[in-house]
């Protein structure tokens, strides 16, 4: 058989390969569509031995590119649970280095050296409160200047924040332009 021969039987066949169910073809459907496209008889002894080998290296290169595509799945998998992993052990370490006051609230930020931003749990509701704190030897203790905010007037709270900020610059505005 020819080189250019072979190279053009091959060129078919794996053209034919490319195209077909791998779960349903058989190497004679394959040597017949080939033949038909080609119009040699692929069924000689030489030809049907040639096909068989490139159908034996097509087969190889698919599961070798599929061994190749498990493993790199493998190893993003992998690097997806030690990112997670990592992702955890910092918000972990966030949660350990969040602040609390000396009754347990969770202090969300200092205003002030004397006023704080706490979330704590009051009879079993959450609140948001803002309050100035006294100092009694070591610990820091709320006064009764401030507010405590329930979920719902925190949420009206945050939901007005754009208004309450124009009309704060409004009056900003209005005030340079007096002085």
């Amino acid at each position: 058989m020819e080189a250019i021969q072979k190279e053009k039987i091959e060129k078919t066949v794996r053209e034919i390969l490319d195209e077909a169910d791998m779960n349903e073809t058989t190497e004679y459907q394959v040597r017949k569509a080939a033949s038909d496209k080609l119009n040699i008889n692929l069924s000689e002894p030489k030809h049907k031995a040639f096909v068989r080998q490139v159908v034996d290296s097509f087969l190889q290169e698919q599961k070798t590119k599929l061994e190749q595509q498990q493993q790199q799945q493998q190893e993003e998998d992998e690097n997806d649970d030690k990112e997670a992993e990592a992702e955890a052990e910092e918000a972990e370490e966030t949660d350990n280095s969040k602040e609390f006051d000396d009754e347990g609230n969770l202090i969300i930020c200092r205003l002030s050296s004397r006023r704080k931003v706490t979330v704590q749990d009051f009879r079993g509701r959450n609140l948001v409160s803002v309050r100035e704190y006294y100092c009694k030897g070591d610990k820091e203790l709320p006064t009764s200047k401030g507010i405590s905010l329930t979920e719902e007037q925190w949420s009206a709270l945050k939901k007005n924040i754009p208004a309450i900020e124009k009309a704060v610059w409004k009056m900003e505005s209005k005030f340079m332009r007096q002085h």
